[in-house]
């Protein structure tokens, strides 16, 4: 009796399961889908291409002052379900954290910074209030769309993703910058 309870207890703490802490940045791929780690990479080295880019460097020097841009819808366009809002926020701290250009809120966030700015017209102390007009308009909007490729053959795969944004003059609407990035990768089963 004894030496079954005994290996029930062994059987039952072999197939525990265990978690540990690791360094979010430590790139681990275990399906072989889009993961944080794709994320990261081309956000990182898409906002640095475009941001040591000729044409931004020539459209900042003719603005006079540091561009402000704001990042619109990136499109996932792929046969995964990719969080696009996570990809997004990786492209705005790579821009922020670069001090090369300021970063304008989305939609979203304008839409609650103004709600609470016309509430304080109404509840806060008229020293402390918000006041109406003094946004900063973007000059700049960045966009794209995410898209990938995939071939199979017997038990390997190959997935092609490309994530292609386009940097765009809010007055003119002229294309300033145009990047592409792709993470190729083979899953052998």
């Amino acid at each position: 009796m004894r030496l079954l309870i005994l290996l029930t207890f062994f059987l039952l703490v072999s197939c525990a399961r265990t978690v540990s802490r690791i360094d979010p940045s430590q790139q681990i791929d275990l399906s072989g889908r889009w993961n944080d780690s794709d994320s990261r990479q081309v956000a990182e080295k898409m906002i640095t291409e475009l941001l040591g880019s000729s044409k931004f460097q020539e459209y900042a020097k003719s603005l006079g002052k540091k561009p402000a841009i704001i990042v619109g819808e990136i499109k996932n366009r792929t046969s995964e379900h990719i969080d696009a809002n996570n990809y997004i926020k990786k492209f705005e701290l790579a821009i922020f954290n670069s001090g090369l250009a300021d970063l304008v809120e989305s939609d979203t966030f304008r839409d609650k910074l103004r709600e609470e700015r016309a509430q304080q017209q109404d509840f806060a102390d008229p020293a402390t209030v918000a006041q109406w007009g003094n946004e900063l308009g973007a000059n700049l909007m960045l966009f794209g769309e995410m898209t990938s490729e995939t071939d199979v053959y017997n038990k390997n795969r190959v997935v092609n993703y490309v994530t292609t944004l386009f940097l765009t003059d809010m007055e003119t609407n002229k294309r300033v910058w145009y990047g592409q990035q792709e993470i190729k990768k083979y899953i052998k089963n």
